[in-house]
């Protein structure tokens, strides 16, 4: 048995979608960022379950959360932008 958050995967699965069209650094730590504000923004969504059955239960849920996360990490991605944690101009 497995503890999961389904937000934390709908996050990871919608975020490269959606930072696609911002110009804004996408290093590893302002993607995490990223995921960390939105997933801060959402209401968790707990599961306890077999492995197995974690991927069937996510699908269902992502077209429910779909909009509230796409709008999370839009808004989670202005910010990042905005005050990324590093200097913009050491990044390659």
């Amino acid at each position: 048995m497995i503890l999961k958050n389904y937000m934390e995967e709908i996050v990871y699965n919608y975020m490269e979608e959606v930072l696609k069209d911002f110009d804004m650094c996408k290093c590893d730590m302002c993607k995490l960022d990223v995921a960390a504000k939105a997933l801060n923004d959402l209401p968790p969504q707990y599961f306890v379950s077999n492995k197995g059955e974690v991927y069937s239960k996510i699908k269902n849920l992502k077209l429910q959360f779909e909009v509230d996360v796409i709008t999370a990490i839009t808004r989670a991605a202005e910010l990042i932008n905005k005050n990324p944690r590093h200097n913009v101009n050491n990044q390659i």
